[in-house]
């Protein structure tokens, strides 16, 4: 994704259609504009993760590490609520839509946080973002997560095991980001681009909500969608944002800017591949973010 600041100059978001745990599309789009208002940026998503990012480092993966011990430094609220599932819902082939009622009234959790995830029984805690705003846990006490099929117990019990009334407990985990928009201080919003890469449109995530805030903020909120194996016609609605292919240099390169960050979003070899794309573009290593997560 490409966000971008105050002026010309905003965030941009890449992103590679795959959840696996992190925040949603919309909900980063809607925060991309109160971080750091004062520059750009750039996220890479990957139909992946979505989660809490980090400052560009060297991705060491031999090993993989369960969720709480790779989050075992990261701040958590000390509140575990009981929640139970009331929707259910596949969002694509591969990921389903959690929906939970909240029982604890003093649960709150901001955007790009995620929820350490507990199930009765299962000794693996899962590490989930949310999907959901936080207006809606606030307004009907729901949250919503979405979630890939992925071996890993927790996503696999949510896959095949996970039924209307089943109850399961969740726990805030660290926040994304820590700018928070103040009043009077001269904030401006600025402009987001999102770049956003799946097989093919019924794996883009989302879709209809980024095409709303689109709509909502025009100027403000850009999206490209690209996609790689396409083999049925592309809607009418989506036709103008679609581009068949990965994500070049070509279409990055144009943002490149001293006011531009760039957060990255996906499976570590796509992460790895477009941080060195950056790096030979001339993006500087500490303009470049990435979600750690395996």
């Amino acid at each position: 994704m490409y966000f971008s600041g105050a002026g010309d100059s905003g965030p941009v978001i890449m992103a590679c259609a795959t959840i696996h745990v992190g925040f949603t599309v919309p909900q980063l789009l809607r925060g991309a504009s109160r971080i750091l208002p004062t520059h750009s940026a750039l996220v890479v998503l990957r139909h992946s993760a979505f989660c809490y990012c980090t400052v560009n480092s060297t991705i060491k993966s031999k090993r993989k590490m369960d969720h709480l011990e790779r989050t075992a430094n990261n701040f958590r609220q000390e509140v575990i609520s009981q929640a139970k599932v009331c929707g259910i819902s596949n969002e694509s082939e591969t990921v389903k839509r959690l929906r939970l009622a909240i029982t604890n009234k003093d649960f709150t959790f901001k955007a790009g946080q995620w929820v350490d995830f507990f199930i009765p029984g299962l000794s693996v805690v899962g590490g989930f973002s949310m999907c959901s705003s936080p207006g809606l846990l606030k307004r009907e006490g729901i949250l919503e997560l979405a979630v890939k099929h992925t071996d890993h117990p927790p996503a696999h019990w949510i896959h095949t095991e996970c039924t209307l009334d089943s109850e399961v407990a969740l726990r805030v985990g660290a926040d994304l980001h820590g700018y928070q928009e103040g009043k009077g201080n001269g904030y401006k919003m600025g402009t987001v681009k999102l770049y956003y890469s799946a097989k093919n449109t019924s794996q883009l995530l989302f879709k209809k909500s980024i095409l709303g805030l689109m709509n909502a903020f025009p100027g403000k909120i850009r999206c490209h969608f690209h996609v790689t194996q396409q083999s049925s016609p592309i809607c009418e609605e989506l036709r103008p944002h679609v581009t068949e292919g990965r994500i070049s240099e070509k279409d990055l390169e144009k943002h490149v800017s001293k006011d531009t960050l760039w957060y990255i979003c996906g499976p570590p070899p796509m992460i790895e591949s477009i941080s060195k794309l950056l790096s030979d573009i001339g993006v500087p290593r500490n303009c470049v973010f990435f979600e750690k997560w395996w």
